[in-house]
């Protein structure tokens, strides 16, 4: 049953209505934050103006396995334990396996194996047999690959919905449809929401909107520099299970469902001039194809296998690839929250530190302020363009 058939549980009371933190944005980001917010008794609203994870939330590579975050710990510490917390499946595997088809690849991953071990967690590293061993549809090209004894992998479909159903069972409110146009404020703070179904009161505003983010920060002055970008993935009809579902390498992240299915994605980026682009269909482009090639030369023993959809969406992107997670100044109740690119996996872990920051102004199971604004105080007026993160049509120009 998809999330826009649950409205009524979810919130189906057309009647503006405040609360005490308004959240925009129904990705997991936002709905993680209220599931924890609501956990702790606090009244707390998401308001999504389309259909909760119906973005990259809902569609990414469920990869759970970032040790570069300073919220590692804590996302390796709840993961196993959502499924049991949220009351419903996320589909968590756990294990992760690297595979690299050349020497080079090998040494690139061998610098997260050892930030990982430097933290206290696992690795083996596999020679091209063990990982032929674990990964039945590699072939002879695997050159030799890492099994992470931590990490994992979940369904992003079905992790969203567990997140929005826990908050309805514990009394939080999810308002889809709902297109934010701006904001009532008196002095430091923000005073309400207001929205194409009018304003929505509040005692605290988190915006954790996705590729909106830093336009409706922009509303209240806040500058966050983004820029977004096209991701693309392509699912494969179902194969054979593997021991180890999660497995990835050579630049293609993703993993096998339970079904059997291979949904992987990768780069390169296509960026786009858009935080405006509309909520429509954004059909897929011929790097789909490239995404199947490489599928095929990652697990040459599944190349017959027939892709059965794929995906185009829109991924906001930092300066430094890395989240920003901060209470900005002048505003006294005001907190943001961008991911670039990374929410699915950190999602347990950033909603609990999201909700300590709202509650309390501070984290503490982790060091945020590596992840705060000022760190682009010094940041080049064209940033984006001496990185090569322009649409071709403005960079031909």
């Amino acid at each position: 049953m998809s999330l826009n058939e649950q409205g009524e549980r979810l919130g189906g009371d057309d009647r503006p209505a405040g609360a005490s933190v308004v959240i925009i944005g129904g990705g997991v980001t936002g709905l993680s934050t209220a599931f924890w917010l609501a956990d702790a008794g606090v009244d707390v609203l998401v308001l999504e103006r389309g259909v909760a994870g119906w973005e990259a939330s809902g569609r990414n590579g469920g990869g759970c396995t970032h040790p570069q975050s300073p919220l590692f710990n804590e996302e390796q510490r709840l993961w196993p334990m959502m499924d049991q917390i949220l009351g419903y499946p996320t589909e968590f595997q756990p294990k992760r396996i690297r595979m690299a088809l050349t020497p080079q690849q090998f040494e690139l991953y061998s610098r997260s194996v050892r930030n990982s071990q430097q933290q206290g967690f696992e690795v083996d590293a596999l020679d091209a047999k063990e990982v032929r061993d674990l990964v039945p549809l590699a072939g002879d090209t695997v050159y030799a690959g890492h099994l992470y004894h931590f990490g994992g992998h979940a369904n992003p479909h079905r992790t969203v919905q567990a997140y929005a159903w826990a908050l309805a069972d514990r009394g939080g409110r999810l308002r889809q449809h709902v297109a934010v146009t701006g904001f009532t404020t008196a002095g430091d703070r923000v005073t309400g929401v207001q929205t194409d179904k009018g304003t929505f009161s509040c005692d605290h505003v988190l915006i954790a909107a996705g590729p909106q983010t830093g336009r409706l920060a922009g509303l209240l002055d806040v500058a966050i520099p983004l820029r977004t970008a096209r991701a693309e993935m392509i699912v494969t009809e179902p194969l054979p299970l593997m021991p180890i579902g999660g497995t990835d390498g050579a630049g293609l992240y993703g993993r096998q469902t339970l079904r059997g299915n291979l949904a992987y994605g990768g780069g390169p980026h296509e960026w786009v001039e858009t935080e405006e682009m509309p909520t429509a269909n954004r059909p897929s482009t011929p790097l789909a194809g490239n995404i199947a090639q490489r599928v095929a030369q990652l697990f040459p023993k599944a190349a017959h296998a027939k892709v059965i959809r794929s995906w185009a969406g829109i991924i906001e992107n930092t300066p430094d690839g890395r989240p920003v997670l901060d209470q900005p100044e002048p505003w006294a109740n005001l907190t943001v929250a961008t991911m670039s690119g990374v929410g699915f996996g950190l999602s347990p872990a950033t909603g609990r530190a999201l909700m300590q920051l709202i509650m309390h102004g501070r984290c503490d199971f982790a060091d945020l302020s590596t992840l705060r604004l000022d760190r682009f105080a010094d940041l080049e007026p064209d940033w984006d363009a001496l990185q090569g993160w322009l649409p071709r049509a403005v960079a031909a120009v």
